[in-house]
C-alpha cells in the first residue's frame, strides 16, 4: 500500500486506472492509521539519504550523472550510454575514492528503503521527489481525511490518506481574504497627537455631549413642575367637592327642623 500512495506521483496520463488526485489514495480508516507512520518513517529516511547525496554530489557532479544513468536505464532510453561513459571516465579518476565514501551512508538509506518497500520505482520517487519537497519540513507528511460514506459489502469506514503540500497552498490561495480598499492620494491620514492635545473634533463633540445634558436636565425639571401642577390640580378638586358636601348637609338638617315645627302646628 505505501507503494501504491508513493507511486501515484509519478504516473502515466494514458494509464486508466491512474489515480483521479496524484499523491493520494482511498482505503478503510484502520488501514490509512496503520500505513501513516510507516510512510513518514519512510520520507525521514530519504531526506536523510538525500542529504548526505547532495553534500558529495559537491565533491563530484558526475555522481549525480550516475544516477541519471540508473533512472534512464530503467525508462529505456538512447542517451543514457553517453552519461554512463562520463561515469566510466571519473570512476578512474582520484576523486572517486571521496565521492564514494561520503557517498556511501546514502547509498545505504537507499538500500534500506528499497528493503522495506521492495519496489525500484518507488524507492527513486521517494528519495527524487518526496525527500526534496519535505527537506525543510520536520514531520506530518501525509494526511488522513475521513469521508462519511462507508464501503459496499462490508460496511468499513473508508478515509483518505495524501502527501501534504501541493494542495495545500491552491486551497490557502482560494481561501485567501480580500486585500483592504487602498487609500486614495486625496485622502490624508492624520498623524497622532501628544498627550493632552485636543482636536477640533473632539471640542465639538464635548460641546455637543455637554448641550445633550443640559436638554435632558431641563427636560427632566419640566416633567417634574408638570407633574407637581397636575397634582395639586387634583387636590383642588378634591377639596371642592368637600367643601360642597359641607354646605349641603346643614341645609337638609334646615329643612327637617322646619318640617317638624309645621307636624306641631
Amino acid at each position: 500500500m505505501a507503494c501504491s500512495l508513493i507511486r501515484t506521483l509519478d504516473q502515466d496520463e494514458d494509464d486508466p486506472n491512474r489515480a483521479r488526485v496524484p499523491g493520494r489514495i482511498l482505503t478503510t480508516l484502520p488501514k490509512a492509521k496503520e500505513l501513516r507512520p510507516f510512510v513518514e518513517k519512510l520520507v525521514t529516511l530519504a531526506k536523510k539519504g538525500r542529504a548526505i547525496e547532495m553534500e558529495a554530489d559537491e565533491l563530484a557532479p558526475a555522481g549525480r550523472a550516475r544516477r541519471v544513468v540508473t533512472k534512464l536505464k530503467n525508462k529505456g532510453a538512447a542517451d543514457s550510454f553517453e552519461i554512463n561513459a562520463e561515469w566510466k571516465q571519473f570512476k578512474e579518476s582520484d576523486g572517486y575514492a571521496e565521492w564514494h565514501a561520503k557517498n556511501a551512508p546514502a547509498t545505504a538509506c537507499r538500500r534500506r528503503a528499497f528493503s522495506i518497500l521492495r519496489d525500484k520505482d518507488a524507492v527513486e520517487i521517494l528519495f527524487e521527489e518526496l525527500a526534496d519537497r519535505f527537506m525543510d519540513r520536520d514531520g506530518g507528511y501525509t494526511r488522513i481525511v475521513k469521508l462519511a460514506t462507508t464501503r459496499l459489502g462490508d460496511a468499513g469506514r473508508q478515509a483518505l490518506i495524501e502527501f501534504v503540500g501541493e494542495n495545500d497552498e491552491k486551497s490557502a490561495s482560494s481561501s485567501s481574504r480580500e486585500a483592504s480598499l487602498p487609500v486614495e492620494d486625496d485622502e490624508s491620514v492624520d498623524e497622532p497627537l501628544a498627550e493632552g492635545e485636543d482636536t477640533d473634533d473632539e471640542t465639538v463633540a464635548e460641546s455637543d455631549g455637554d448641550a445633550v445634558a443640559d436638554d435632558a436636565v431641563d427636560a427632566d425639571a419640566e416633567g417634574e413642575s408638570e407633574e407637581a401642577a397636575d397634582s395639586e390640580a387634583e387636590a383642588t378638586d378634591d377639596g371642592g367637592e368637600s367643601d360642597a358636601a359641607n354646605d349641603a348637609e346643614p341645609e337638609e338638617e334646615g329643612d327637617g327642623d322646619a318640617e317638624g315645627q309645621t307636624d306641631e302646628a
